[in-house]
């Protein structure tokens, strides 16, 4: 049987799935933006402006350590276990090319909720 993305049955895990992408990438801008600061802090000159960008560098190191903890608790990153951080990227990996590999947008549109093309 073909399955139908579109249905919400389709969808059964998708919300946890999205939250943990969503807390990962959101990790990584941080840690993105803790480089960044660092950066322009070694390139300001201006006393005021190095203590404002200090506090904010700071702040995204509190955050990144609250977010951190938030995704240990949770099960989505593994950071004291390689096995089982390589095993949930091997994981995560998977599902990102079955994705890929998903017809989401099936040929048959016609039916109630969908906007199907009209009858020329």
């Amino acid at each position: 049987m073909e399955m139908d993305f579109l249905d919400p049955q389709g969808a059964e895990h998708m919300p946890e799935m999205a939250d943990s992408s969503f807390a990962l990438d959101f990790l990584l801008s941080i840690k993105s933006g803790i480089h960044t600061y660092g950066i322009a802090l070694s390139e300001t000159a201006n006393p005021a402006l190095r203590k404002a960008l200090y506090q904010q560098m700071e702040q995204s190191i509190d955050l990144h350590g609250e977010l951190s903890d938030l995704m240990i608790r949770k099960g989505w990153l593994y950071p004291n276990d390689v096995g089982k951080q390589v095993e949930l990227d091997l994981k995560s990996a998977d599902m990102a090319v079955s994705i890929a590999g998903m017809n989401l947008f099936p040929n048959d549109t016609d039916r109630l909720g969908m906007f199907a093309t009209p009858n020329k």
